[in-house]
């Protein structure tokens, strides 16, 4: 299966939020269009329509009384003439016979037998209804920002997604696919610049420090990214900084076994910049092109949490200042507009430098990657939509434009 595929089939909740949506607004706009001309033919003849009376004619002057003439004198008899005979009639000619009444009518061709239709024709029976269309007004791109803003892509981006479809096509007749091809289309264009997978350096080692809330799926995402460098070639080193979450440990251990990575640990409870700092010197000991620093999960709103991964980026500089070389934030889908605020915090306290989005399969919020792509502009290098290894794969703006939006590939 293609990664599109699974893809847009764990993407359905999100999908499916805005197919129903527009498919909403597009009947709602058809249905009050034929109430309105079925309300227009049954209107009666108003005044304007109805046939001008005749103007009333002026009476006619009434005719003066003509002058009383003389009388003229009788004229004398005159004696009888003998009666004038009529004139017989000449036979008429010879006359054709008559035509027949039916031989006047010109012959109508017969019509045409119908044509067979093909087989689907037959199967079918008849063509489908045409799909429902409304034109694009103001109503309807209110109706189209609310739904946006209801897939958690936020009001500025929502307004901005609409604005730029509404341009140049405002009256246009609009199908449910004719907006979702162009809400897909200004998704993709919003996240094309954001779609870059992680950059590599030829600095040994790289360290790739990895943030994030509780739970957004930190530990799984280090592993699995730890596994594809892996099989692309690379040396990769793990140093397991969760030092207070065992599970953590554990889990990361499972990948490393798994990938043929080596997993660095420290006792329960100890300080991870101390670990992280010992983890550099080893990957660069052992010539690793990758060092991998999973960290305890934190809320952005806890001061002292956030100080300690601040603590952690200093003490990673004192062995080299570059470092580290990349900072990524993971982010569960499933928080919806809160990871606007994730990404905010973070910048400040661990200079993220691009995201990875997990759990697009478990919500129907997918509509957030949009909005941080459109406010943030941060690299996104990945999503995941599933646990298995294939189920983290590079941002493909397109991909993940279709399967938020429903469409089929093309």
């Amino acid at each position: 299966m293609s990664f599109f595929k699974k893809l847009k089939d764990r993407m359905f909740k999100s999908s499916s939020k805005l197919d129903e949506g527009l498919d909403a607004i597009i009947e709602e706009g058809a249905a009050e269009a034929e109430d309105r001309d079925e309300d227009e033919r049954d209107l009666p003849v108003t005044e304007a329509r109805r046939p001008e009376p005749e103007p009333e004619r002026e009476p006619e002057p009434e005719a003066e009384p003509e002058a009383e003439l003389p009388q003229a004198r009788p004229e004398p008899a005159r004696p009888p003439q003998p009666p004038v005979q009529p004139a017989r009639p000449e036979p008429a000619p010879p006359s054709e016979p008559p035509v027949p009444a039916a031989d006047l009518v010109p012959e109508t061709p017969a019509p045409a037998a119908p044509a067979r239709p093909g087989l689907l024709g037959r199967l079918m029976g008849r063509s489908a209804p045409a799909a429902p269309r409304r034109a694009l007004d103001d109503d309807m791109l209110e109706q189209l920002e609310e739904l946006l803003i209801a897939s958690d892509m936020g009001v500025e981006t929502a307004m901005r997604v609409t604005a730029n479809i509404a341009e140049g096509r405002h009256g246009r007749m609009m199908s449910a696919a004719d907006i979702k091809a162009l809400l897909a289309a200004e998704i993709a264009r919003v996240m094309e610049p954001v779609a870059r997978p992680l950059p590599l350096y030829p600095k040994k080692p790289q360290v790739v420090l990895v943030v994030g809330v509780n739970g957004s799926g930190k530990t799984t995402t280090i592993g699995k990214l730890a596994s594809q460098f892996r099989a692309a070639g690379k040396t990769v080193v793990i140093a397991a900084g969760d030092t207070f979450r065992a599970a953590a440990v554990e889990q990361l251990q499972i990948w490393g076994d798994r990938a043929g990575v080596p997993v660095l640990t420290a006792p329960e409870g100890s300080d991870p910049a101390a670990l992280a700092y010992d983890a550099m010197g080893r990957a660069e000991a052992e010539g690793a092109d990758l060092l991998m620093i999973d960290t305890a999960g934190r809320l952005q709103n806890r001061a002292d949490l956030m100080e300690e991964l601040a603590k952690i980026v200093r003490v990673i500089r004192k062995r080299d200042p570059d470092a580290p070389h990349n900072t990524l934030l993971v982010l569960d889908a499933t928080t919806g507009q809160n990871a606007l605020n994730q990404v905010e915090i973070f910048r400040k306290m661990a200079d993220v430098s691009g995201l990875v989005m997990t759990k697009l399969d478990g919500t129907a919020k997918g509509g957030v990657l949009v909005a941080l792509a459109d406010r943030f502009g941060l690299p996104i290098h990945a999503i995941g939509v599933g646990e298995q290894i294939d189920d983290l794969q590079p941002f493909d703006p397109q991909d993940f434009a279709y399967a938020l939006v429903g469409v089929d590939e093309t």
